[in-house]
């Protein structure tokens, strides 16, 4: 049987993932529409429209590693030593942290990052200030990491 602070990290687990790979997808996708309508009018975008679409992946990488963590360490994969409940508490935290920050952070990045391709198409030498653009929108998903982390060292969870 699986005690309950054990179970809660896996809903924090599963909040990590899936609300940062939610973010990142729906990012993916709206600098994808873009890039596509680019590269129709200009067959050359197709290498900077690829670099646009990938830059919203980072939210679910974030997600998927903090997610990993948890499992592992709640001794779901692994099969260690369970979590009590108030431990698991601070797991559902953590899950929240890089969930809900990944997903706004990913959204804000496709949406910078489909005005650049835009942009792009317009005046080659855009390239690296949508780049630039487009990676400010991370800072908030490396944000909601760094509190994810530290929540993990100092909540009990790794260490």
């Amino acid at each position: 049987m699986v005690e309950l602070g054990t179970a809660l990290a896996a809903i924090g687990a599963g909040v990590a993932i899936g609300f940062a790979g939610l973010g990142s997808g729906l990012g993916q996708g709206m600098a994808a529409a873009g890039s596509v309508g680019a590269v129709a009018e200009d067959k050359g975008m197709f290498a900077q429209g690829i670099i646009f679409s990938a830059l919203p992946e980072t939210q679910a990488i974030y997600g998927f590693l903090i997610a990993i963590l948890l499992l592992v360490f709640s001794g779901l994969l692994g099969g260690g030593a369970g979590l009590p409940t108030n431990v698991g508490l601070v797991a559902v935290g953590v899950g929240a942290s890089i969930g809900f920050a990944g997903l706004g952070s990913g959204m804000g990045q496709g949406i910078a990052a489909a005005s650049s391709v835009g942009a792009v198409v317009e005046d080659k030498s855009m390239f690296a200030q949508g780049i630039i653009f487009s990676a400010l929108p991370e800072t908030q998903a490396i944000y909601g990491f760094l509190i994810a982390i530290l929540l993990m060292v100092f909540g009990g969870i790794l260490g």
